[in-house]
């Protein structure tokens, strides 16, 4: 039976980012490019790169192990697991049950969900149905992907955007007045063409021709998603906090998806919000999709950049087209204990 008064809020966190490094400088010698022509579009001067042997699943269980180290509970306490990913091991099974099953979370049920790079903050907000309902006591939220096993590395136009990584955090129960204040969620599926992966599903099911005319990597076009992706994180941010009854002026932090530093810069703008106000990272990570909001927010907190109290706008939008936007009051966790 749902419980009154429950709050769902972050209660661990944990990243994880493979060790080589891509910088614009190695592009330069693999594609025709150049890192100031990536710099001025994109901010982005290096990316991380999975190694051969890596598979998501091994990105997501690391950053996993983390979270809940840093949330003190084991793996036995955790009662589902959500996995936001867009690259996942299979078709199928799902990354969520191979995680579950190496993590040893033997009482969570597990699934993966699928909302392009805005996955981790939908995934985010199903987890914390879960617990205000007192349904769960722990929800482990993980956004992981492995882009570079699927971008075109001879079109200079996405090989350069893209990187490896993963995020995760448990969501449990925190006191009164803190943790997801509200949360938004929308589509535009008339926009889905703009960023696909073409091949690979039953519509044009692997076949010869599908892998000779390069339709298995990213096909985006920039310009429609540039503009869909401004367009969104601006309105639904403002949206959101006005639906929750609070104002521009009461964020303390934005943590938008790291896609691309003029997506950034113009979102910040439309909200009237100073970039020291904004986490960047996209300059070090380029865009790991759903797990760019978690890395962000796990480095923010390790650099005590976030206090308690703090009001935090998560935004993101991605392939479906998709975006969403989560209104969080931070709870330290560290110090509560």
């Amino acid at each position: 039976m749902p419980e009154a008064g429950i709050r769902a809020g972050i209660v661990g966190l944990g990243s994880y980012v493979p060790e080589r490094v891509l910088t614009n400088r190695e592009l330069e010698t693999m594609v025709n490019t150049t890192d100031q022509w990536i710099v001025d579009r994109s901010g982005i001067r290096e990316r991380r790169i999975a190694g051969p042997g890596q598979v998501t699943s091994d990105l997501a269980l690391e950053a996993a192990r983390r979270a809940l180290e840093d949330a003190g509970i084991g793996p036995a306490e955790v009662d589902l697991i959500i996995v936001a990913t867009n690259t996942s091991d299979t078709v199928f099974p799902g990354v969520g049950c191979i995680v579950q099953d190496r993590l040893g979370a033997v009482k969570a049920g597990a699934f993966d969900l699928v909302a392009g790079c805005t996955g981790f903050i939908y995934a985010f907000s199903v987890a914390a149905q879960f617990i205000t309902s007192g349904v769960y006591r722990h929800v482990l939220v993980i956004g992981a992907e492995i882009l570079s096993r699927i971008v075109d590395w001879q079109d200079r136009n996405t090989c350069v955007l893209f990187g490896d990584g993963a995020g995760a955090v448990v969501l449990g129960r925190v006191p009164e007045g803190y943790g997801l204040v509200h949360s938004k969620l929308g589509s535009d599926g008339s926009g889905g063409p703009a960023l696909c992966l073409p091949a690979g599903g039953s519509r044009l099911p692997a076949s010869a021709q599908t892998v000779a005319e390069r339709q298995h990597f990213i096909h985006m076009n920039g310009r429609e998603v540039f503009k869909f992706a401004v367009r969104a994180c601006g309105a639904g941010s403002l949206e959101a906090l006005e639906e929750a009854g609070l104002s521009v002026a009461e964020v303390d932090f934005l943590i938008p998806h790291q896609a691309n530093i003029r997506i950034i810069e113009a979102a910040a703008k439309r909200l009237n919000l100073p970039m020291e106000r904004v986490l960047v990272n996209v300059d070090r990570y380029g865009n790991t999709s759903t797990a760019s909001i978690p890395i962000a927010l796990e480095e923010a907190v390790g650099q005590n950049r976030i206090k308690d109290g703090d009001t935090m706008l998560l935004t993101g939008f991605g392939a479906g087209l998709t975006w969403a936007v989560a209104i969080l009051k931070w709870y330290d966790y560290r110090n509560a204990r």
